[in-house]
């Protein structure tokens, strides 16, 4: 019911290009000018002003972008007050996140909510973190299991409500017979001269191997690219590099060891959920959050 457009504006204000916005959203650059142009135009003022390769917005746009946040919450709040009138919990209800978030994580709350709410219909959408935020707000998703990341909005993002789910270890996965096969555990330190696999874009689990080597005291050396676990197994398990494995992450049935890493700054992730502001007292959303902490507090790690 909002205007996509708002939409579009508000992600140029935070990309500050239309190149950037448009491969953000999924559109061409011309698509991104043309709705800016003709939301100019219904509105009669002007929105953008071209500086350098960049454009800036112009006070009148900070002032749309004002009200279209407060309208969005407002649509929110109507929309769950709404659900509320029926008698039972009903609906879709559209998870997306990372992969082993919802391997571990949505699936088993997705079956315990549909026998608790049989009118229920859960739609699940694997993405990164990133994309995952951009769902939300395009209202492609209704919750995001996500991980705190150098591009994801911070928690102060009025945005969004986002809540602690689960802290997820991370232990060194090597092959059977490595040296650092050790059940006690390893120090991160003790891998500094290894070969590491992990893909480097659009991946969350790139940033959070950076910064736990980094706090470690090297820089690791990326010797394949491989996102999908079993795939990433599979060169462990032939000896070509080693990588960390989320706790939540089943152990693949190759020839390799999960092995624990020892010291203060052993590397974790923080699983959150986020969720459009205002969305949370809708029925079905309030729903699927309680089944997703539920799940993680019977998990734990």
């Amino acid at each position: 019911m909002i205007d996509h457009r708002l939409h579009v504006l508000r992600t140029l204000a935070e990309h500050g290009t239309v190149t950037a916005t448009a491969a953000v959203l999924h559109l061409t650059p011309s698509a991104v000018s043309q709705q800016l142009r003709l939301l100019a135009h219904d509105l009669e003022v002007e929105l953008l002003r071209p500086e350098g390769r960049r454009v800036r917005l112009t006070p009148a746009a900070h002032i749309v972008l004002r009200h279209a946040d407060a309208l969005r919450l407002q649509w929110e709040a109507a929309q769950a007050e709404l659900a509320q009138h029926s008698a039972a919990v009903q609906g879709t209800l559209r998870l997306c996140g990372v992969s082993s978030a919802l391997a571990t994580l949505a699936a088993p709350a997705v079956t315990a909510l549909r026998t608790a709410h049989p009118l229920v219909d859960p739609l699940i959408i694997e993405e990164e973190s990133t994309d995952s935020y951009r769902l939300l707000l395009a209202d492609e998703a209704d919750i995001a299991l996500v991980l705190p990341g150098p591009d994801a909005p911070p928690v102060t993002d009025a945005r969004f409500e986002q809540t602690p789910l689960l802290t997820d270890r991370q232990d060194l996965l090597v092959a059977a017979g490595h040296r650092l096969a050790r059940p006690e555990g390893v120090h991160l330190l003790e891998a500094a001269d290894q070969a590491w696999i992990v893909k480097k874009h659009n991946n969350d689990s790139y940033p959070l191997l950076l910064a736990a080597c980094a706090a470690a005291g090297f820089t690791p050396r990326i010797a394949h690219e491989v996102k999908e676990w079993y795939a990433v197994s599979s060169l462990v398990a032939e000896g070509l590099g080693v990588c960390l494995l989320p706790r939540i992450v089943p152990l693949p049935q190759h020839p390799v060891v999960r092995v624990p890493l020892l010291g203060e700054a052993t590397p974790v992730r923080q699983l959150l959920t986020a969720v459009r502001r205002g969305s949370t007292s809708h029925p079905v959303i309030n729903a699927g959050l309680q089944a997703l902490h539920h799940t993680a507090t019977s998990i734990g790690t």
